[in-house]
């Protein structure tokens, strides 16, 4: 039996090093880690983390919302786990998968981290239609009109200047999708 364990930060900013740390406490033998959102669907490492397990191999993670962002996902790579004959342990949560008290622990928390992300998304979209009807702006600050028209002028005769749009940019400030999204309202 293998103790093969997932390390994941959201950002590239992150570290992995609490997670490595716990992971090799636990006695894990081989630790796969990555820097990706678990939002996203294709996270390289952790298919190559269960690419690897085998049979009456374990595998560990510090925390439930490392693994999955959805009780939907959870339940899909424990259940896939499962069929295959391999253990999954949460060490925050203290939750062996393989138990019957730990999979009715998974569900129950998975479920109220699920509710959580939800209710978080829905005070953020509450919080921005306020600001929009009180008339803040959303997003980036807006370029001073005579750099963005500095801008366009330069990107106009660009060829017959012999500049990039990369240049135009750092002499004008603007940032690129500003001067492509103003060429495309014209």
């Amino acid at each position: 039996m293998a103790l093969i364990g997932y390390a994941r930060v959201s950002t590239v900013g992150q570290s992995l090093e609490n997670q490595i740390e716990l992971l090799q406490g636990y006695g894990c033998n081989k630790i796969f880690k990555e820097k990706q959102s678990g939002a996203k669907s294709n996270r390289k490492a952790l298919h190559e983390a269960l690419d690897y397990l085998r049979e009456g191999d374990k595998l560990i993670v510090t925390k439930l919302d490392r693994l999955a962002r959805s009780v939907k996902d959870l339940h899909n790579v424990a259940s896939q786990l499962e069929d295959r004959g391999i253990g999954l342990v949460f060490l925050k949560e203290q939750i062996d998968f393989s138990t019957p008290s730990g999979k009715l622990m998974f569900t129950m928390l998975g479920a109220i981290g699920e509710f959580e992300r939800d209710l978080i998304n829905e005070r953020t979209a509450e919080g921005r239609e306020r600001a929009k009807k009180q008339g803040k702006h959303m997003g980036r600050p807006a370029q001073p009109r005579k750099n963005l028209e500095r801008a366009l002028e330069l990107y106009a005769n660009r060829e017959e200047n012999r500049i990039s749009v990369i240049d135009i940019v750092k002499m004008t400030g603007v940032p690129r999708s500003t001067i492509y999204a103003n060429v495309k309202e014209k």
